[in-house]
């Protein structure tokens, strides 16, 4: 019981954190910078050094292989079909985001869904492996919200309302996890193997084609970097506590 209030907190926390801080007072580029890269390196060590190891242990290496790929994959498709924003400093997405704040609100909660599932799929597995990816996920949603809530408040002109979306969008997080919790605790090994793999696709994809980019780590070397290595070597810590 205390690991699924942690998990629930956690999702929580994560997601109206970065909303609260970004209507509040824009945080400065490397503050903003340093915890995208920071978010993304968690998320990818998460990926790599829990996600597929455990699936491995389960599931055949074909199974895993091919799940990991449909995670990349579906999230590539979520991610050029649905208009979002993406957490880059600020700014809005160029073309259909302006059109619609309805079809904004399910972009990002359609985006949010993957995410609930992945912790979902490792808590079904072991509730510490729950609360590791729940906390990447968690690491990940506040510089994202950041991002996302200043051009929605944009959009929208209404501060409190921007907020009250973001804190929508959150049940769609819960939900994908309950949905691959209770679903999935009960099933077979391989199922089970397949959906850790599927989840580390999920998290790899908006690691590298989102967060990473969005970091600007080119530009911003030694706050990138240095949020880079902080990020595995959190992963790591927690790994060896778990």
């Amino acid at each position: 019981m205390k690991s699924l209030l942690l998990i629930m907190v956690l999702i929580f926390v994560g997601q109206t954190l970065g909303g609260l801080v970004g209507l509040i007072k824009r945080p400065g580029k490397t503050l903003l910078y340093g915890s995208l890269a920071f978010a993304a390196s968690m998320m990818l060590g998460i990926s790599f050094f829990q996600l597929i190891p455990e699936s491995l242990k389960i599931a055949s290496f074909h199974i895993v292989i091919i799940s990991f790929g449909l995670g990349i994959i579906v999230m590539w498709i979520v991610d050029h079909l649905l208009p979002h924003i993406n957490p880059e400093l600020m700014k809005k997405e160029k073309a259909s985001v302006k059109k619609s704040v309805t079809m904004l609100i399910i972009g990002m909660a359609l985006h949010n869904l993957p995410e609930g599932l992945a912790i979902g799929a490792g808590f079904a597995l072991t509730p510490s492996l729950g609360i590791i990816i729940a906390l990447g996920i968690a690491a990940q949603d506040v510089p994202e919200n950041i991002a996302t809530i200043v051009p929605l408040y944009g959009l929208t002109k209404k501060r409190m309302k921007s907020f009250i979306i973001v804190t929508i969008t959150i049940g769609f997080e819960l939900l994908g996890f309950i949905f691959g919790y209770y679903i999935l605790k009960d099933t077979s090994l391989n199922l089970l193997g397949a959906s850790l793999a599927l989840a580390a696709g999920f998290m790899t994809y908006i690691s590298i084609e989102e967060l990473i980019p969005a970091a600007q780590i080119r530009q911003n070397l030694k706050i990138g970097v240095t949020s880079l290595i902080l990020g595995v070597a959190c992963v790591l810590i927690i790994s060896l506590l778990g």
